[in-house]
């Protein structure tokens, strides 16, 4: 690869613009991988336009960010041209698709999460962050109606889905604490009323979980201990060699815009 690492400077608000962006990235790169290869066309076309609302969430934050910092950076350059571990996403959102239910799960958990997170983030006192939620919310909404009638349909049929789906919420369950924590920057920000306290949304978050698996008659672990360092730049090595497939055109001819 021929083209250097950027440099940002990270303020507070900043590095809260890039993390949320990272999310929506990574998650939506993860989707689709899924083009040409869901179970049923239907499903094909729902996970790539899942993916594409993901990643203009993702482009109107990198925008947004980079007008913050106010250097020679510009939404391309924040998405491609990072080191690893400067990115600051969930670690839930970089795990791989796994299978089908692994996938639905793993979208399950961050949606319910977003859906409550865009729509408290309508009321932050910055105008462009209030609106980046108001657009993020509906698309958010329609993310968590998806996920959860699939769930419902995998827990709730043949005992391989059964199992399938169960196995995946045990197994991507230690990632979901790490939404709902917040650092010194963060707390900063939620103080000055720019940003939300995730760990106020916890409680409807499991409600809203607990509604579905119910229904789709699962079950959610009952462990309290949850993988930490996404939103540090601790990433698992999933993260490093989605990196090199996401990079690579931009890295190897600079300059490409979306």
């Amino acid at each position: 690869m021929s083209c250097a690492n950027i440099q940002v400077f990270e303020t507070p608000l900043v590095l809260y613009a890039l993390r949320r962006a990272d999310d929506a990235l990574i998650l939506g790169h993860r989707l689709s991988e899924w083009c040409g290869h869901a179970p049923m066309l239907e499903e094909d076309m729902a996970l790539s336009n899942i993916a594409l609302d993901l990643i203009g969430q993702a482009r109107e934050l990198y925008s947004y960010a980079a007008k913050v910092e106010a250097k020679d950076n510009d939404e391309d350059k924040l998405a491609y041209l990072r080191d690893v571990r400067q990115y600051g996403n969930l670690l839930l959102v970089e795990q791989p698709n796994g299978d089908f239910a692994q996938t639905l799960v793993r979208q399950f958990f961050y949606s319910a999460f977003a859906d409550l997170y865009w729509r408290a983030m309508m009321a932050s006192s910055d105008p462009t962050l209030a609106a980046i939620a108001a657009k993020s919310e509906k698309e958010s909404a329609y993310h968590l109606r998806h996920a959860s009638e699939w769930i419902i349909r995998l827990g709730d049929g043949t005992d391989e889905s059964h199992a399938r789906a169960q196995g995946a919420i045990d197994h991507l369950w230690a990632f979901t604490g790490e939404m709902f924590s917040v650092d010194e920057g963060e707390r900063a920000l939620i103080h000055a009323g720019i940003a939300i306290d995730p760990g106020t949304l916890r409680g409807r978050w499991l409600t809203t979980l607990s509604d579905v698996v119910d229904e789709a008659t699962l079950t959610l672990p009952q462990s309290d201990w949850m993988q930490q360092g996404g939103r540090c730049g601790r990433h698992s090595e999933h993260l490093g060699h989605l990196l090199s497939e996401l990079q690579s055109m931009q890295r190897t001819f600079p300059g490409q815009t979306w």
